[in-house]
């Protein structure tokens, strides 16, 4: 098991992570980017982050985004689910999953009202 220390160090480098994501996103005028802090109530990821497109090509302009910032951190995704269609693209980094969706599939979805037990989290609390 890891000790506090660890465990506070890697929370650490997820919100770091989270940050470049956020800040990715928002350079590429995503829409309502939403941060829910999940650490405490699930093992998927540290956090997630929500935004969505007005456009599939503008969905999939996020995701490349937020691909590249990470990847120039070092951190590459782990894997990219439903590009091709960008309806809801999800890419994976292990410590945080971002979700960049159309705007209508957003909404259908509500994945906020799905993980309301998670803490939201603002662009200065990163």
């Amino acid at each position: 098991m890891a000790d506090n220390a660890q465990i506070k160090k890697d929370l650490e480098l997820s919100k770091e992570l989270a940050k470049a994501a956020y800040k990715a996103l928002d350079d590429k005028l995503g829409q309502d980017i939403t941060v829910l802090d999940i650490h405490e109530i699930s093992v998927l990821a540290d956090y997630f982050l929500i935004a969505h497109g007005n456009n599939g090509p503008q969905v999939q302009a996020l995701i490349d985004s937020v691909d590249e910032a990470l990847g120039e951190m070092g951190y590459p995704s782990n894997h990219i689910e439903g590009y091709r269609e960008g309806n809801w693209v999800l890419i994976d980094f292990g410590r945080i999953i971002v979700h960049v969706f159309n705007k209508d599939t957003r909404f259908f979805y509500d994945l906020e009202r799905i993980w309301a037990d998670g803490k939201e989290i603002s662009p200065e609390e990163l």
